[in-house]
This record gives structure tokens, C-alpha cells and sequence, in this order.
């Protein structure tokens, strides 16, 4: 194994698998297919299924070499302690909540959040977790919404699709101040321009089929613990998942219960590729975020628009707050027009973006919002989110800046 120099977030992913020792001298961690690991002692195997023995594996679905490897990538972009990763994004948030908490628990989660997320939020309901949404750019609001069984807070950096930002640092404070775990969906700021370890989060989640991975080829998702939560303090642990360091237990269950019990496991060919992709991960975000950028800067001034949402335009509500956290703004960027019924047709006039759903591709990708994604959610649910008829959602790709704005030119005129 290579001695590993102290180096930067792009040199440290580039080679992460040679210096976490990749096989037969090669610069990427195999792609293990195996599904079964057999041991030449059976005590051995025990050690595994008993989790006393340092690593080992018995089954694919609860990982393999290839998943640790990128499990060990996303740990170092985070700064944490450790990440389990899975089949897709939502998997990884399902396991996180249905694993932690239970049947009386309460949740205060942010009401500005991906749709997906929003409807994981009825079935927690429905199975007997209470669940308050609040405005969470206000910790005010996530402080009054706080009951003697809340246990858990959660927020996205920056909101899919509206680009709210919430109170961060407040919340940190709040949740370090009560006990409470911090989950933070690091997803559409992605590790590179953002850590949530830094205002305090316990959890950090993200959607590896968005900018990790960034090409649009694989699912994944991610939860990594960035070692600020003492599980020891947490109720919900299971008997048998308190023994050694507690600063493990909150991962191990997640594992045991999201990975084993559930099955929400990634594939080591997806693990593969997403770890290949990583590798780019802050050249896209660079480029992607200037052109973001750019274009939603020339969109402001645009006579046919009536509103931009993007964090790094002053006229953000939460603009100085994303100046203060956020290396750069990230690809996602919505707009309203002034005239709802040019929504679709604006999509159709355009010839390079995409209509399509999903975010973080090399490609930019469009889409109506409340037609589509969240178009299930109804009026009122969009009305509460600050959803308008005529939203549209961007997710800026790595085509020339100069490019897409004589796209737009050409397609708003009409």
C-alpha cells in the first residue's frame, strides 16, 4: 500500500482506492460480484455475523469490498466517521428513519424538501411517527415545533426545488442544545461545497445518483455519521447493537435493519461507477455552479420571467446565509414566468436542456414542477411549499455557459 499524503478533496477521491489498497496493484477497487464470503474456520464467520472481528463480510446484501471502498470515499468528502450506502437515495433516507424511529417518536423536518421526501412523511404518519413540517430557514420555527419526544430534525442544504436555505447553524445549535439528532440532505450542495458536520449535523445523507456520481448511469444513496451525535444518549438503539464504542451504534443499526433487514443494497457494478464519477466531482460542481449562475443572473433580468430562485443571486431571500456556507451555488436553479400558460411550451422550444426528471447530470435537464414531481402533492401541499404553476426546475449540466444562454434567448422569445 502507497503511503498516503496529506492533500487536498480532489487528489485525496482520485486515489482513495490505491491508498485504501486496491488489489494486484491497480488504481480502482475491484468490482465484486460475489454474493457469499466463505472463511476457512467457521469461528471466523461467527466473529462476522456477531460483529467482533475488524471487517469481513458474509452476505452481499449487507455489503462487499467494492461498497466499502466507496463507503470509505463518501466518509472522507464528508470528514466523518463512517457511511453505509444504498440502492438508491430514497432507500438510504427510508432505512435512516424507519430504523431510528419508532411508533410515539416525533420528527420536525423541514416543509421545503424533495417530493419524494414529502410523501415519506405520510407513511411515517401512518405508521405512527408524528411528524411537524415547519419553515425551517427560521430556527425559530424548529424550536417551537419541539416536543418532549422529538428525535430527530431534518433539512436538505439547499431545498429541491425552491433553493430555500435553511437556518443551519441555528438548528445545529438548537439540536446540540436538546439532545436532538441532526439529519442534513447534503444532496443538491454535495460534500465539495458543503460539509454538514460544520454547523453540527449528526447525519449527513446524499443521493450519490445526483452529483457524486453525476452522470446520470447509476443509483445510490448514502448516510454517513460525522461522529458529532452520542448514541449513547439515543433511546431507540436495540439492546442488541449496545456493545463496544457507542459512536458506532447509531450506523450499525442502520446497517443491520436498512441493508439486511430491508434490502436497500447497491450493487457493486453501481458502487463502481459511482466511485469512478466521484472522482470529478468538484470539476463539475465548479462548472456547473458558475453556469448556474449565469444563467439564472441573465434569466432575472429577463422581461417574460417573474421570479428566480437561486441561493448566490443577492436578491435570494437566504443569499447572505448561502455566502457564508456554500463554496459556490450548485447546479439547481428554478424560475417562474409571468405567464403561466408559456410554461410548457417554453420547455418545448428549448433544444438543449432535457425534459426530463433527475438532477445533477452531465446534461441540464428541465421540468415543469407542479406537472409533474409534484404533481401528486396537490395545490395546497405546492401553495405551502411556495410551488407556483409556473415553476420550473433546471438542473444545469456541463454544456457551454454561452450556449445554453442563447438557448434560453431563443426560446423566450417566443
Amino acid at each position: 500500500m502507497s503511503t498516503k499524503p496529506a492533500v487536498d478533496f480532489t487528489t485525496q477521491i482520485v486515489h482513495a482506492d490505491r491508498w485504501g489498497g486496491a488489489e494486484k496493484g491497480a488504481i480502482h477497487q475491484a468490482i465484486h460480484s460475489s454474493v457469499q464470503y466463505g472463511y476457512d474456520q467457521v469461528e471466523d464467520l461467527i466473529a462476522v455475523f456477531q460483529g467482533t472481528a475488524k471487517g469481513g463480510y458474509n452476505y452481499a446484501r449487507q455489503g462487499t469490498p467494492t461498497t466499502a471502498a466507496l463507503e470509505a470515499k463518501i466518509t472522507q468528502m464528508e470528514g466523518g466517521t463512517g457511511s453505509i450506502v444504498f440502492s438508491t437515495g430514497m432507500a438510504a433516507l427510508c432505512a435512516m428513519f424507519f430504523t431510528l424511529l419508532k411508533a410515539g417518536d416525533h420528527l420536525v423536518a423541514s416543509k421545503f424538501v424533495f417530493g419524494n421526501t414529502n410523501s415519506v412523511f405520510g407513511t411515517l404518519a401512518d405508521l405512527g411517527v408524528q411528524v411537524t413540517t415547519v419553515d425551517a430557514t427560521d430556527a425559530a420555527q424548529v424550536q417551537a415545533a419541539v416536543r418532549p419526544n422529538t428525535r430527530m430534525v431534518f433539512v436538505e442544504t439547499i431545498a429541491n426545488p425552491g433553493t430555500q436555505v435553511p437556518d443551519l447553524e441555528g438548528i445545529g445549535a438548537l439540536c446540540r442544545d436538546k439532545g436532538l439528532l441532526y439529519v442534513v440532505d447534503n444532496t443538491v450542495a454535495s460534500p465539495y461545497l458543503f460539509r454538514p458536520a460544520t454547523v453540527g449535523a449528526g447525519l449527513a445523507m446524499n443521493s450519490l445518483t445526483k452529483s457524486i456520481g453525476g452522470h446520470g448511469d447509476a443509483l445510490g444513496g448514502a448516510i454517513t455519521d460525522t461522529g458529532l451525535f452520542d448514541w449513547a444518549r439515543y433511546p431507540n438503539i436495540f439492546e442488541a447493537y449496545r456493545k463496544g464504542d457507542p459512536k458506532g451504534w447509531g450506523l450499525q443499526q442502520v446497517r443491520k435493519k436498512g441493508l439486511r433487514d430491508m434490502g436497500g443494497t447497491l450493487a457493486s457494478h453501481s458502487a463502481h461507477q459511482i466511485a469512478v464519477g466521484a472522482e470529478t466531482l468538484a470539476l463539475r460542481m465548479d462548472r456547473s455552479s458558475a453556469t448556474a449562475l449565469a444563467l439564472a443572473q441573465w434569466l432575472e433580468q429577463h422581461p417574460s420571467v417573474a421570479k428566480v430562485h437561486y441561493p448566490l443571486l443577492p436578491s435570494h431571500p437566504q443569499y447572505a446565509r448561502a455566502r457564508k456556507h456554500f463554496m459556490a451555488g450548485s447546479w439547481l436553479l428554478s424560475f417562474e414566468l409571468k405567464d403561466p400558460g408559456q410554461c410548457l411550451p417554453l420547455c418545448n422550444r428549448l433544444r438543449l436542456p432535457i425534459k426530463a426528471t433527475g438532477l445533477a447530470d452531465t446534461r441540464t435537464l428541465i421540468i415543469p414542477v407542479a406537472h409533474t414531481i409534484f404533481w401528486e402533492a396537490g395545490p395546497e401541499v405546492r401553495a405551502n411549499m411556495g410551488i407556483g404553476d409556473s415553476m420550473i426546475r433546471l438542473s444545469v449540466g456541463l454544456e457551454d455557459a454561452q450556449d445554453l444562454l442563447a438557448d434560453f434567448e431563443q426560446a423566450l422569445a417566443g
